[in-house]
């Protein structure tokens, strides 16, 4: 894809967002907009044209606006914790930065609802409901920082997501400024608003139909009983068999997390978790519900891991001691930089029944190669956090690492699983899109993009491993899309 940009168009659009925002937000220095060159995923970099740091709707609203007038690419930031490169700037566009939005606009118990915000983080939702009796489902390790825009973009998960789902099911309702730069509410506060859905197509979108700046959450009342258990084993293998029994027990924990010697040894260093000493594995189970029906699942789980030959079994008495056993997993990702002077953290999913062959040949294939790799994973659904260890400054070994981690992932397909489980394909996995889908796929997917963005300047070159949009000429779709035939490629 072509943009009528260069460096002269984004001019154009800092000219005319002067008039309507101060200077102090809007960023052309080199040293300033280089903060911005990279989100979570550091090993992509690109210096983007402009930073436009959005205090409103109606910030971005013009931001957008002005982008489409002179087609200029545009990319949505929030928090940029993401983990694929998902908001990676574009070299000669403009980068919009939400996380100056942060109000929370409403808390409503009665409805189970609050409105909140692009820029509001994810754990501010859970802390202004929770003396309400209720919390936001959602939990990424980076809840502390992360923003509920990008929850949005990238259909964010968490630990929790066993039992409460992703993202997407707990969001109502969001306005969006289209990449014309219209703003508009997508969905209704009803569970079921009549009507194609387009608040589930907009979420997992990775900003590329448009930016999210205010949304419409739903709230889980705070369980009458949660019960975090710890529990040590030898081997992954053991660990995932205990994993497996405690599912086929029909039990649907909060949370059941797998965790290598490894990513222990990484954690311990960072967090001083306290795990047990000489693990090959630790299994973290949260169980919430109702006292009874939590009681009598604990009580299954404790057998089921002494079945399984756990070495140590722990629960915690209270938040505290909770909170301490989650430590180690949340700060996984983080503490492997205690180990490992660089690392990629990779993101699949298998079903949980392959786990302990994908788990065994991952170690074959760490071996083969010489390249250590750590697993932190959500062991309930099949979720992968393989982090892929090396030494930038090794000759040969960056290329070792992005070799092992393909490996990993095209391990995941083979498996009937999938290159993404809640990280989202970004600029990371663009490439690997094929080894997946089609190219009719492809394309086909691309007609959704195309009626939200004929222009193709919302985040271009994400989740796509080829700009293929509605101005080109890909395989199965000759000329112009039927879409922009029907005087539909403008949905709003």
């Amino acid at each position: 894809m072509t943009f009528d940009s260069g460096r002269d168009s984004v001019r154009q659009v800092l000219e005319e967002l002067r008039d309507v925002m101060p200077d102090s937000h809007l960023l052309t220095d080199p040293s300033e907009v280089a903060t911005y060159e990279c989100d979570g995923l550091a090993a992509y970099r690109v210096t983007p044209a402009l930073v436009v740091l959005a205090d409103t709707a109606q910030d971005v609203a013009a931001t957008v606006a002005a982008c489409a007038r002179h087609r200029v690419p545009f990319v949505a930031r929030g928090s940029g914790t993401g983990l694929s490169g998902g908001a990676l700037p574009h070299a000669e566009g403009v980068l919009v930065v939400t996380s100056r939005l942060r109000t929370l606009h409403a808390v409503r118990p009665e409805d189970q609802r609050a409105d909140v915000d692009a820029g509001v983080i994810n754990l501010q939702v859970s802390k202004a409901a929770n003396p309400l009796g209720y919390y936001f489902a959602p939990d990424p390790s980076s809840q502390q920082i992360c923003s509920i825009g990008g929850n949005v973009a990238e259909n964010s998960g968490g630990a929790h997501c066993l039992k409460y789902g992703f993202t997407s099911n707990h969001v109502l309702s969001l306005d969006v400024v289209t990449p014309s730069g219209a703003q508009v509410t997508l969905g209704t506060d009803a569970p079921d608003a009549p009507g194609y859905d387009l608040v589930s197509a907009f979420v997992g979108s990775e900003g590329t139909l448009g930016v999210a700046t205010r949304a419409t959450v739903r709230l889980v009342r705070l369980p009458q009983e949660v019960r975090t258990i710890l529990a040590g084993f030898r081997t992954t293998d053991q660990a995932g068999a205990a994993t497996s029994a405690i599912i086929a027990a029909g039990i649907v924990p909060a949370a059941i997390e797998i965790m290598d010697a490894l990513a222990i040894e990484a954690a311990e260093k960072a967090v001083s978790c306290g795990y047990p000493q000489g693990a090959g594995a630790v299994l973290v189970v949260e169980l919430d519900g109702a006292r009874q029906e939590v009681e009598h699942e604990y009580a299954v789980v404790e057998q089921i891991c002494t079945e399984q030959e756990a070495f140590e079994f722990r629960m915690a008495t209270d938040a505290a001691e909770r909170a301490e056993i989650w430590k180690g997993r949340k700060s996984a990702f983080a503490a492997v930089g205690r180990i490992s002077p660089d690392y990629i953290v990779q993101d699949g999913v298998v079903p949980r029944t392959a786990l302990p062959a994908v788990l065994r040949r991952m170690g074959e294939i760490s071996a083969e190669h010489g390249v250590r790799v750590a697993n932190v994973f959500h062991a309930g659904d099949g979720n992968l956090h393989p982090l892929v260890l090396f030494d930038a400054s090794e000759e040969g070994a960056t290329e070792r690492a992005e070799m092992v981690s393909g490996m990993i992932l095209d391990l995941c397909i083979e498996h009937g699983g999938s290159i993404t489980g809640e990280h989202g394909v970004g600029s990371d996995k663009a490439k690997y899109m094929p080894r997946m889908f089609t190219d009719e796929d492809l394309d086909t997917m691309q007609l959704l993009r195309c009626a939200f963005d004929p222009d193709g300047i919302a985040n271009p070159g994400k989740i796509y491993p080829t700009p293929r949009l509605c101005g080109e000429r890909p395989r199965i779709v000759q000329g112009a899309h039927p879409l922009q035939e029907a005087g539909l490629a403008e949905v709003f």
